[in-house]
């Protein structure tokens, strides 16, 4: 069963009863607008937005919630920015730091605007709210006021749970200064039932300096807000959240989940959401950081890929498993291959998970219409449009076999945009390729015994009028194999002679959509 219908089959068992009764389950998830988001926090996106599009299919109510946090302080400024004119707002509600463009309504809306754009793009239709909403509104002061009166219980978890010891006079709340604005520097150690008091602490943090000031204040209408560890549990009872996973970094024993279960029954007196925990996504093979600017970031990771490429990539694996994007290595061509083999599957009527994961890359409104068409190799495609001599739709028909239909041109558009971009923004040299208008120094060093086999490659050749990749392919492997050359040794001298680099796309094809004169003239210059 492929994973995600897996965990709808264990949110039907676990939620039976509220859903026969016609209840709505309520699927959240959540990221901090902290600086251009990477693309790893999408994965838990797809993973609840899939999620919610089978349920939508089973016609079970639901409503699937995305915050964005723009209540943390601002605790690491992005090395994209201006430094001096974001340092003096560090500590402060994200919300509450001007927008580096001066036109979203602050920071955290700069940086949504942009990952919210990718999510809808990507084809997930989550409800967006920022958490700063439930504060101003009201909505979270009764579990502010319980996580107050249970602070000596908060203290206790923290420390069975996790090891954590808090001193006696810590309270799990952090005020909003009211001179300086800052709510990363400020100290909550007394509550009276109706006031904190607190201290804007001048050392609380390295990445933040305080102000000094001290004094009592109501801690509810927005004026403060929970410690991570609290306001999560806290939002599962204030939203009725049914549904949330999160990565492997909150699900170990004693970490934040651990912490925020304990919580959520202990204090708050509600059971925790399903869980579905998953693995990281990393970009060649590094986890990123948002607030230091780390890493790809989802709107760059998703230009370069079509929606239902970028789905794949996002949902293709289970979630126990890791994702290593690597966009300057084999990831997208990988990609792209991988889709194909899902057609092929796909059209043949073949019924298993794999079938299920291409229609579900696909956005809901298109999967009950998918046609088929002819789909080049995205890595021929990528060649092909390095060949400016190269007609390259006369080139697909020639793979195709045939004429190509409205549906294959559209492909071949879609691929050759894809194919571009990539290469113009993160393919390495590998996939970069230039015919050589002079022989290239390096082919001038290969071994006699190499240029007899060129010259039997050029004989071949020159009996030709017309090359048909095919054949060439199957008469070069031939060649190969009674030269008793090693693959490198036969076939690098090919494409050293022709790109200056020991490799190349497949090369009978590649030898194929040359100018046969050029290649004539080129492997007797080579091979004499």
């Amino acid at each position: 069963m492929f994973w995600a219908d897996r965990n709808v089959a264990e949110i039907e068992g676990t939620f039976g009863d509220k859903i026969r009764s016609g209840g709505k389950l309520i699927i959240r998830d959540e990221k901090t607008a902290s600086g251009r988001v990477h693309v790893g926090s999408m994965r838990g996106v797809a993973i609840h937005g899939v999620v919610s599009e089978i349920l939508t299919e089973k016609n079970i109510k639901h409503s699937f919630l995305y915050e964005i946090n723009d209540m943390d302080p601002m605790d690491g400024l992005p090395v994209y920015l201006d430094q001096e004119k974001f340092r003096p707002h560090m500590g402060k509600p994200l919300c509450n730091v001007p927008s580096p463009d001066n036109e979203a309504k602050n920071f955290a809306e700069y940086f949504a605007r942009e990952f919210e754009q990718v999510i809808t793009e990507a084809g997930y239709r989550p409800e967006f709210y920022r958490i700063s909403e439930l504060y101003l509104s009201g909505k979270m002061d009764g579990v502010i006021k319980e996580a107050l009166e249970h602070a000596a219980d908060i203290r206790r978890i923290y420390l069975e749970v996790s090891g954590s010891k808090k001193a006696e006079d810590w309270y799990p709340l952090s005020v909003i200064c009211e001179n300086c604005g800052k709510v990363g520097t400020t100290k909550v150690y007394a509550w009276d039932g109706k006031e904190v008091s607190y201290r804007c602490e001048k050392d609380a943090v390295k990445w933040a300096e305080g102000c000094g000031q001290e004094g009592k204040v109501s801690p509810f209408g927005g004026k403060a807000k929970l410690p991570f560890k609290v306001e999560w549990p806290a939002k599962w009872k204030v939203v009725g959240v049914d549904v949330e996973g999160g990565g492997k970094d909150h699900t170990t024993k004693g970490g934040t989940r651990d912490v925020a279960s304990h919580i959520a029954r202990e204090v708050f007196d509600i059971e925790p959401p399903f869980d579905m925990p998953y693995e990281f996504l990393l970009v060649a093979g590094k986890k990123m950081s948002s607030s230091k600017g780390a890493g790809a970031s989802a709107k760059e990771i998703s230009d370069i890929l079509p929606p239902t490429i970028f789905r794949l990539a996002l949902i293709g694996k289970d979630i126990k498993q890791q994702i290593n994007f690597d966009p300057e290595g084999d990831t997208v061509p990988v990609l792209f291959d991988t889709y194909d083999k899902l057609a092929e599957g796909y059209f043949k009527g073949v019924e298993d998970d794999y079938s299920r994961l291409f229609s579900l890359i696909h956005l809901e409104g298109d999967r009950k219409s998918l046609k088929q068409s002819f789909l080049p190799r995205f890595r021929e495609i990528a060649f092909l449009v390095q060949m400016p001599h190269i007609n390259l739709e006369n080139e697909v028909v020639k793979m195709k076999g045939g004429e190509l239909t409205q549906d294959d041109k559209k492909e071949l558009e879609l691929r050759v945009h894809y194919a571009k971009l990539w290469l113009e923004r993160y393919a390495s040299e590998e996939f970069k390729y230039e015919i050589q208008k002079t022989l290239p120094e390096v082919a001038k060093n290969i071994s006699e015994e190499q240029k007899k086999v060129l010259r039997s490659v050029l004989e071949f050749i020159e009996s030709k009028n017309i090359l048909d990749g095919l054949e060439l392919h199957t008469s070069l492997h031939e060649l190969r194999k009674n030269s008793g050359l090693e693959p490198k040794d036969f076939f690098g001298p090919i494409y050293l002679s022709i790109l200056g680099k020991d490799h190349g796309p497949k090369a009978g094809w590649f030898l194929s959509v040359l100018d046969r004169e050029f290649l004539i003239k080129r492997l007797k210059e080579v091979s004499k």
